[in-house]
């Protein structure tokens, strides 16, 4: 099931970001989807013997959503500071360190990439369970781990 799941996502983002629906180009895609499909179905859906792969993928297409909105608000914050006359006084770099509860490597870089997607913060480092981030704001690194570990946690981590 993981294979057929890889191959069908990579297949509908090919269709998605290519816009070429000839047959030439097609047949190239499923062609290419399913050599990506042959070699790295684990890294999608890595140790998921005994969760649904129907419930991953649904929990991933709620979260992005939920992430865009974020990435818009961190946009609309940091171009605040930038513009805002007194923008030094504004500004409060900080480098913070957390642990994270989550487990599967899938979710700590769903996390990780999360964050640096996110303008104003970067995850500098990952070693096991600790998060290294730096973040432009007092409130951006008030804001971590926070809601988006729990969103990611639900989206991707095992439920009992």
């Amino acid at each position: 099931m993981a294979k057929i799941a890889t191959f069908l996502t990579m297949l509908a983002f090919w269709v998605l970001l290519s816009g070429m629906f000839d047959a030439f180009h097609f047949s190239l895609g499923v062609i290419s989807c399913l050599l990506v499909t042959l070699f790295s179905h684990e890294l999608l859906f890595y140790g998921d013997r005994k969760r649904s792969w129907v419930k991953g993928t649904l929990g991933v297409v709620l979260y992005f959503p939920w992430l865009f909105w974020q990435i818009v608000l961190a946009n609309l914050q940091v171009a605040y500071i930038v513009l805002h006359p007194r923008m030094h006084d504004l500004i409060d770099p900080r480098l913070i360190r957390f642990k994270t509860f989550l487990k599967r490597p899938i979710s700590k870089v769903t996390f990780a990439q999360s964050i640096t997607l996110t303008p104003g913060t970067v995850t500098v480092n990952i070693h096991g369970d600790e998060f290294t981030v730096y973040a432009l704001t007092r409130s951006a690194a008030d804001s971590l781990p926070g809601e988006m570990e729990r969103r990611v946690g639900r989206a991707l981590e095992q439920t009992k």
